[in-house]
């Protein structure tokens, strides 16, 4: 069947930038230019009314960590119940995803939720003790519940079925390969901040990214005296100031959240790619790395496993290994034939994940949500 209006309920959208409101809103364009319907329902954050013409609906929240949260709302059942949709798409679904994945069930409306967010990772990062078991529990529940879950890598959906998720399948994220091309390199706005930068030709290593705990960003530190390089950090968030003394003897360029073309002029500055954090489910900004013809280095774990090459497009290290880490750094900053190579390797890898390909995947799955749903159906006419 052809899927034509969507529901998204997202515990992320604008204003915030982050993996999911990225993911959520390259799938909107790709539903808009395909001529569906869908309606966005989003924890209350100052999100726009609108986007590309679809409704933007808020719901309560409370904020945490700079986060809002979405807590369980009868507007979710309402809405759904007035527009009518073929699918519920939940992005990292919890409290308010997890409210829309029990109504969709409720009313037989097909389900599909996607993991994105490493929630009992967050819970074991904080010190929450039983909070990581319960936040499996809870994810298990809110995942079985819909018809098919999507996780993004090999790794996330080894997690996902050791904790007891049933029907997952793979859904990676896609990476606009216009946006990010290493042409930008070229580009007046790149050489202008690489000259900021490094005003001795030294080698940028940089980072794109949240800047808060769970992103490890103190692992730059085993890079302090490495020879010839400057270390540039994009991004934003509530570890700035802890980043900001730790990394110190680093000097790092702190550049701030960037978009559109200032951040592709950043990553045309740099030369190398660090990746820092250990519980990525993905990893977007890696692709985007890759994209614009960058090496990338980053940590034996989580999505990183699928998108970086070891040796080929890059290097992995084991996440406490900060030798590993160093000695990559360096061998890089060193010799730029070998970036020049594993980069063009990297830009290669990722020809095929247009967020056009990956949205077509995302409908096909649509579709078998929806045929389960009424396998489901029938079943319950034929009892």
């Amino acid at each position: 069947m052809r899927i034509e209006r969507v529901a998204i309920v997202t515990e992320s959208f604008l204003p915030t930038v982050n993996g999911v409101t990225t993911s959520v809103c390259r799938v909107l364009d790709h539903l808009v230019g395909t001529g569906r319907e869908a309606i966005v329902i989003t924890p209350r954050s100052g999100a726009p009314v609108h986007y590309r013409g679809v409704p933007v609906h808020e719901v309560p929240s409370f904020a945490y960590r700079q986060f809002p949260v979405g807590l369980p709302s009868p507007q979710v059942a309402a809405l759904l119940a007035r527009f009518q949709p073929d699918v519920l798409h939940a992005a990292s679904p919890f409290m308010l995803g997890g409210q829309a994945v029990a109504e969709a069930s409720r009313i037989g409306l097909p389900s599909v939720a996607v993991y994105q967010t490493d929630v009992a990772g967050f819970a074991r990062r904080n010190r929450l003790g039983a909070g990581a078991a319960v936040a499996w529990q809870a994810i298990r529940a809110i995942h079985n519940a819909a018809d098919r879950t999507l996780a993004p890598s090999t790794a996330a959906i080894a997690d996902l079925e050791a904790a007891g998720v049933r029907r997952v399948h793979r859904w990676a994220r896609g990476v606009d390969l216009d946006g990010f091309h290493p042409d930008h390199r070229l580009g007046r706005d790149a050489a202008s901040l690489r000259r900021r930068i490094a005003p001795h030709g030294e080698t940028i290593v940089g980072y794109v990214g949240r800047v808060a705990p769970e992103k490890g960003l103190e692992r730059l530190r085993a890079l302090e005296g490495v020879p010839g390089i400057r270390v540039a950090i994009v991004g934003d968030g509530p570890a700035m100031d802890d980043v900001r003394r730790r990394l110190a003897p680093l000097r790092p360029a702190m550049l701030g959240q960037r978009s559109g073309e200032t951040l592709r002029a950043a990553y045309g500055a740099m030369d190398v790619f660090v990746h820092t954090g250990a519980e990525e489910t993905f990893g977007q900004t890696l692709q985007e790395a890759a994209a614009s013809g960058l090496p990338v280095v980053a940590p034996r774990a989580g999505g990183p496993i699928d998108l970086v090459d070891h040796g080929t497009t890059g290097f992995l290290f084991a996440p406490d290994d900060a030798v590993a880490l160093r000695r990559a750094v360096a061998l890089l900053a060193a010799d730029p034939a070998l970036r020049a190579r594993m980069g063009e390797a990297g830009r290669r890898r990722v020809l095929g994940r247009s967020w056009a390909t990956v949205s077509e995947q995302l409908l096909e799955h649509y579709g078998a949500a929806a045929r389960r749903a009424m396998r489901g159906a029938d079943d319950l006419v034929g009892a």
